[in-house]
């Protein structure tokens, strides 16, 4: 799908933030925001991929669940630690989204592997995710943009760096995405929010 209008060529394509920094999920919140459709009507679905049978791969998962747990209405969200989205399911999952919502705008959220100096960081940008790719898994590309988590370093063994990768970094990774997500929809329309992660806490009124 071809994203170029005028609208993104004014803003920025992509973003890095590492989940330690200071106002980590107000920079991806309101970024996010601006990638966001105008349109209020149009869904928003948010796919969470990945598997809870690998510590690195459970990212876009343990995000589903947090986005579940934190009661956003507004955007539908595919993909928990209860029922993840896959390999084996990825491909009927995007079937079943096209025939049940009409022209979604969808985010792609998932797990990646990259340099030693970015592990730690999450990239938002216009664009698909491309899962299995760290793999050599040949699966489609999924939404109109993107937020990744790099879990680990890529170059060697790929698989078995998944399996070996901390709980802890994943995890935290995982709640500046859902948090950042959060953000944003209450930067969309819903009053007076508050809500903390490990490194600092933000509050917002309209």
């Amino acid at each position: 799908m071809n994203l170029k209008s005028s609208f993104f060529e004014k803003t920025p394509r992509s973003i890095r933030v590492f989940h330690d920094e200071e106002y980590a999920v107000r920079q991806l919140g309101h970024q996010l925001a601006t990638f966001l459709p105008t349109d209020s009507k149009r869904p928003i679905v948010i796919i969470c991929i990945g598997t809870d049978r690998s510590t690195g791969d459970s990212l876009g998962p343990l995000v589903g669940t947090k986005l579940h747990e934190k009661g956003i209405s507004s955007f539908h969200i595919y993909g928990t630690l209860e029922e993840p989205i896959h390999a084996v399911n990825l491909k009927e999952t995007l079937k079943q989204i096209r025939n049940t919502f009409s022209n979604p705008f969808i985010i792609g959220i998932d797990a990646c592997l990259g340099r030693m100096k970015s592990v730690g960081s999450v990239s938002l940008g216009i664009g698909p995710v491309k899962p299995g790719a760290g793999v050599n898994k040949e699966l489609p590309p999924v939404g109109d943009i993107h937020m990744t988590g790099v879990v680990n370093v890529s170059g060697f063994m790929e698989f078995f760096v998944l399996q070996n990768t901390r709980l802890h970094l994943v995890m935290n990774i995982a709640e500046l995405i859902a948090a950042s997500i959060q953000y944003t929809h209450q930067l969309r329309g819903t009053p007076q929010v508050s809500f903390s992660t490990r490194n600092h806490m933000l509050e917002y009124e309209k």
